[in-house]
Protein backbone atom coordinates (compact mmCIF):
# COMPACT_ATOMS: atom_id res chain seq x y z
CA UNK A 1 0.00 0.00 0.00
CA UNK A 2 1.11 3.41 -0.82
CA UNK A 3 0.33 6.88 -0.05
CA UNK A 4 1.19 10.01 -1.84
CA UNK A 5 1.46 13.75 -1.53
CA UNK A 6 -0.37 14.94 0.77
CA UNK A 7 -3.83 17.25 -0.48
CA UNK A 8 -3.88 19.28 2.93
CA UNK A 9 -1.04 19.36 5.50
CA UNK A 10 -1.67 19.66 9.23
CA UNK A 11 -1.07 23.59 8.68
CA UNK A 12 -3.72 24.39 6.36
CA UNK A 13 -5.92 21.50 8.32
CA UNK A 14 -5.47 23.79 11.50
CA UNK A 15 -6.55 26.92 9.61
CA UNK A 16 -9.59 25.59 8.14
CA UNK A 17 -10.68 24.34 11.55
CA UNK A 18 -10.03 27.43 13.23
CA UNK A 19 -12.33 29.21 10.70
CA UNK A 20 -14.94 26.70 10.78
CA UNK A 21 -14.99 27.15 15.05
CA UNK A 22 -15.37 31.10 14.48
CA UNK A 23 -18.24 30.64 12.42
CA UNK A 24 -19.71 28.13 14.29
CA UNK A 25 -19.02 29.92 17.63
CA UNK A 26 -20.46 33.13 16.18
CA UNK A 27 -23.45 31.08 15.06
CA UNK A 28 -24.20 29.50 18.29
CA UNK A 29 -23.68 31.97 20.75
CA UNK A 30 -26.46 31.72 23.77
CA UNK A 31 -27.74 28.84 22.54
CA UNK A 32 -27.88 25.22 24.66
CA UNK A 33 -25.09 23.60 21.66
CA UNK A 34 -24.50 20.02 21.74
CA UNK A 35 -21.57 18.95 19.46
CA UNK A 36 -21.76 15.27 18.68
CA UNK A 37 -19.36 13.51 16.41
CA UNK A 38 -19.38 10.53 14.24
CA UNK A 39 -17.12 8.04 14.93
CA UNK A 40 -14.01 6.78 14.53
CA UNK A 41 -13.23 8.66 11.58
CA UNK A 42 -13.98 12.17 12.72
CA UNK A 43 -12.25 12.07 16.38
CA UNK A 44 -9.27 14.13 15.52
CA UNK A 45 -11.65 16.48 13.38
CA UNK A 46 -14.79 16.59 16.13
CA UNK A 47 -11.41 17.14 19.25
CA UNK A 48 -9.49 20.12 17.20
CA UNK A 49 -13.24 21.56 16.39
CA UNK A 50 -14.54 21.33 20.14
CA UNK A 51 -11.38 22.75 21.10
CA UNK A 52 -11.82 25.82 19.03
CA UNK A 53 -15.33 26.96 19.43
CA UNK A 54 -15.92 29.33 21.92
CA UNK A 55 -19.19 28.97 23.20
CA UNK A 56 -20.38 26.59 26.29
CA UNK A 57 -21.18 23.37 24.71
CA UNK A 58 -21.18 19.31 25.53
CA UNK A 59 -20.06 16.44 23.64
CA UNK A 60 -21.60 13.04 22.74
CA UNK A 61 -20.47 10.68 20.10
CA UNK A 62 -22.62 8.09 17.81
CA UNK A 63 -20.38 5.62 15.83
CA UNK A 64 -21.95 4.03 12.51
CA UNK A 65 -20.69 2.54 9.72
CA UNK A 66 -21.44 1.69 5.90
CA UNK A 67 -18.13 1.19 4.47
CA UNK A 68 -16.09 -2.17 4.65
CA UNK A 69 -12.20 -1.07 3.78
CA UNK A 70 -12.50 1.54 0.51
CA UNK A 71 -16.32 0.42 -0.33
CA UNK A 72 -19.55 0.93 0.58
CA UNK A 73 -21.73 -1.25 1.78
CA UNK A 74 -25.38 0.28 1.49
CA UNK A 75 -26.19 -1.07 4.98
CA UNK A 76 -25.63 1.73 7.83
CA UNK A 77 -24.67 0.14 11.22
CA UNK A 78 -25.23 2.05 14.73
CA UNK A 79 -22.91 0.56 17.07
CA UNK A 80 -22.71 3.27 19.87
CA UNK A 81 -25.63 5.52 20.03
CA UNK A 82 -25.43 9.68 21.21
CA UNK A 83 -26.71 9.05 25.41
CA UNK A 84 -27.98 12.83 25.60
CA UNK A 85 -31.37 13.98 25.51
CA UNK A 86 -31.65 16.07 22.62
CA UNK A 87 -34.42 17.67 23.70
CA UNK A 88 -34.21 21.61 23.83
CA UNK A 89 -30.72 21.52 22.37
CA UNK A 90 -29.12 22.48 19.38
CA UNK A 91 -27.58 19.71 17.80
CA UNK A 92 -23.87 20.00 15.32
CA UNK A 93 -23.18 16.43 14.16
CA UNK A 94 -19.55 16.22 12.93
CA UNK A 95 -18.34 14.19 9.88
CA UNK A 96 -14.55 13.52 8.71
CA UNK A 97 -16.37 13.25 5.02
CA UNK A 98 -19.60 12.89 3.50
CA UNK A 99 -19.07 10.66 0.47
CA UNK A 100 -22.57 8.79 -0.77
CA UNK A 101 -24.09 10.55 1.97
CA UNK A 102 -25.52 6.80 3.25
CA UNK A 103 -24.06 7.02 6.34
CA UNK A 104 -24.62 10.87 7.40
CA UNK A 105 -28.65 11.09 6.22
CA UNK A 106 -29.03 7.63 8.44
CA UNK A 107 -27.52 9.68 11.38
CA UNK A 108 -29.26 12.93 10.65
CA UNK A 109 -32.40 11.11 10.44
CA UNK A 110 -32.14 9.26 13.87
CA UNK A 111 -31.13 12.27 15.28
CA UNK A 112 -33.83 14.48 14.03
CA UNK A 113 -36.62 11.44 15.05
CA UNK A 114 -35.25 12.48 18.68
CA UNK A 115 -36.52 15.94 18.10
CA UNK A 116 -33.84 18.30 18.98
CA UNK A 117 -34.27 22.28 19.02
CA UNK A 118 -32.13 22.49 15.92
CA UNK A 119 -29.54 20.09 14.04
CA UNK A 120 -26.78 21.24 11.85
CA UNK A 121 -24.07 19.37 9.95
CA UNK A 122 -20.29 20.11 9.92
CA UNK A 123 -18.21 17.88 7.36
CA UNK A 124 -14.27 18.31 7.26
CA UNK A 125 -14.37 16.59 3.65
CA UNK A 126 -16.96 16.64 0.79
CA UNK A 127 -16.60 14.02 -1.89
CA UNK A 128 -20.16 16.24 -3.93
CA UNK A 129 -19.47 13.47 -7.39
CA UNK A 130 -20.01 10.25 -5.26
CA UNK A 131 -22.79 11.80 -3.48
CA UNK A 132 -26.24 9.37 -3.86
CA UNK A 133 -28.41 11.24 -1.23
CA UNK A 134 -28.62 14.92 -0.69
CA UNK A 135 -27.77 16.13 2.99
CA UNK A 136 -27.70 19.58 3.86
CA UNK A 137 -24.20 20.73 5.05
CA UNK A 138 -23.78 23.94 6.84
CA UNK A 139 -20.05 23.85 7.60
CA UNK A 140 -17.88 22.58 5.19
CA UNK A 141 -13.62 22.10 5.65
CA UNK A 142 -12.46 21.44 2.22
CA UNK A 143 -14.29 19.96 -1.09
CA UNK A 144 -12.49 17.16 -2.82
CA UNK A 145 -12.51 14.76 -5.83
CA UNK A 146 -13.53 11.00 -5.56
CA UNK A 147 -10.08 9.62 -4.87
CA UNK A 148 -10.14 7.74 -1.26
CA UNK A 149 -8.08 9.87 0.97
CA UNK A 150 -6.60 8.52 4.35
CA UNK A 151 -5.45 10.51 7.20
CA UNK A 152 -6.60 12.65 10.18
CA UNK A 153 -8.81 10.11 11.18
CA UNK A 154 -10.07 8.81 8.12
CA UNK A 155 -8.29 5.01 7.37
CA UNK A 156 -8.46 2.31 4.93
CA UNK A 157 -8.76 -1.03 6.75
CA UNK A 158 -8.30 0.37 10.17
CA UNK A 159 -5.10 2.07 9.13
CA UNK A 160 -3.37 5.51 8.32
CA UNK A 161 -5.74 7.18 11.07
CA UNK A 162 -2.74 8.50 12.70
CA UNK A 163 -1.22 10.35 9.22
CA UNK A 164 -0.93 14.48 10.62
CA UNK A 165 -2.28 15.25 7.05
CA UNK A 166 -4.86 14.12 3.97
CA UNK A 167 -3.38 11.78 1.67
CA UNK A 168 -4.93 10.45 -1.60
CA UNK A 169 -4.90 6.48 -0.86
CA UNK A 170 -3.62 4.23 -3.33
CA UNK A 171 -3.32 0.62 -3.07
CA UNK A 172 -0.40 -1.14 -4.28
CA UNK A 173 -0.85 -3.79 -6.67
Amino acid sequence: MVVGKPLFVAEQIQQRVKELAGRISKDYEGKNLLVVGLLRGAFMFHADLVRSIRVPLSVDFIIAASYLKAESCGEVRVYYDIREDLTDKDVLLVEDIIDTGITLNHVRERILSRRPKSLKICVFLDKKERREVDIPLDYVGFEISKDFVVGYGLDYDDKFRNLPYIVVFKKSV
